[in-house]
């Protein structure tokens, strides 16, 4: 007998924490979030989001075996920054199972009537720093730590429901080279002497503390117009400060000031952790820090966590400059290859830069839609 209950107890939050891993556990290309991480995500006391949003969640059990889970969330920041109704789906995770799926979405659609919503996102979450879009293509494509995957057969048991899409975000893989692109390198100086931009690196990570306040500012101004994104909380600034602490490089964190001192951009990228997480099914302690600490020095594949430049300077040298800088790492510390996460298909601008580079666009997810009216 199939049963769908709203979680509720400790006990009901494990089982929806815990069963991506064991739905997953002979997948070698998932990798699972930090549990730790996961149970701050969907804590109002922990989560900055939860300023402006509201959450229910669900466990699928069927003869007291956990097949499915479904998460709600209603961004009421986003909905009044576009004047909407939408309420989002999230951590979407089920079996091979109709039943199990439309017994999950059955409550998620419940929820929005109740608050009077006319559509379902997602699978999208809390905010732009959460993971969003379902794989529809590059199921065979090793996931990042930032991005969630997902079988094939979700896509199914999704489009069946009569979801449709609503965008789409593209991921790339770019091979790095051994030499430093000469055209990247001539913008970047050229940009530096027009504008008198300075770039600072770094010797330690603890080096970035005095600006990394100020430099993780600009995320909330040159991503505004994106699909999905609302201005971040400070609390959910310092947690992602926290994020860049605990796996950052200072081979791969750039900072740029304009000539006045002010900073306009910045990047952050990392080793890819995804080996170490996947090995530690999620778990920090005992031993998931050391992996990871180990993936941090051994790891040849690059995520790209994010880059950000102030709206007014944009097309005017930075974003070179902070690619510049990330390559210069890459090539010093033998990277094979970088990740750059997901991009808005309509992002042209940004897409266009891996041009100048060997690279292959090998996933793509989307964010589909539901009508209520």
């Amino acid at each position: 007998m199939l049963v769908v209950k709203e979680v509720q107890s400790r006990r009901d939050r494990k089982k929806f924490f815990g069963f991506p891993t064991k739905l997953y556990k002979d997948c070698p290309y998932y990798c699972p979030a930090l549990l730790m991480d996961e149970k701050s995500e969907f804590d109002p006391k922990q989560n900055g989001a939860f300023a402006y949003a509201e959450c229910r969640m669900w466990i699928a059990e069927r003869d007291g075996k956990m097949v499915g889970r479904a998460a709600g969330v209603l961004n009421k920041a986003y909905n009044e920054k576009v004047g909407a109704k939408q309420l989002r789906f999230t951590r979407f995770d089920f079996i091979d199972d109709a039943e199990v799926v439309d017994a999950l979405f059955a409550k998620v659609v419940e929820y929005a009537k109740e608050l009077g919503m006319n559509e379902i996102i997602g699978p999208i979450g809390f905010s732009d720093l959460d993971k969003q879009g379902l794989v529809i293509e590059g199921f065979e494509e090793e996931d990042m730590y930032v991005t969630p995957y997902n079988y094939e057969y979700y896509v199914k048991h999704i489009e069946r429901l009569g979801m449709t899409k609503k965008v789409d975000w593209l991921e790339f893989q770019i091979t790095i080279p051994d030499q430093m692109n000469e055209r990247l390198d001539r913008i970047a100086e050229m940009a530096i002497e027009r504008y008198g931009y300075k770039v600072l690196r770094f010797k330690k990570i603890g080096d970035i503390k005095p600006y990394i306040s100020e430099a993780l500012q600009i995320m909330n101004e040159a991503f505004e117009k994106l699909f999905g994104v609302v201005w971040l909380s400070d609390k959910q600034l310092i947690d992602f400060s926290k994020l860049i602490m605990l796996v950052g490089n200072p081979d791969y964190v750039s900072v740029v000031q304009n000539k006045e001192g002010k900073i306009i951009g910045y990047s952050f990228m990392a080793p890819s952790i995804t080996k170490a997480v996947r090995v530690s099914k999620g778990k920090l302690f005992p031993f998931g820090i050391f992996r990871i600490l180990r993936d941090l020095k051994k790891s040849k594949t690059l995520d790209f966590y994010s880059i950000g430049v102030k709206p007014e300077y944009q097309n005017k040298g930075v974003n070179a400059i902070l690619l510049r800088e990330g390559l210069a790492g890459a090539i010093k510390n033998g990277m094979k290859f970088a990740e750059t996460g997901p991009e808005l298909e309509t992002n042209v601008e940004v897409q266009s830069q891996w041009k100048a580079f060997e690279h292959r666009n090998h996933k793509r997810r989307r964010c589909y839609t539901y009508s209520l009216q």
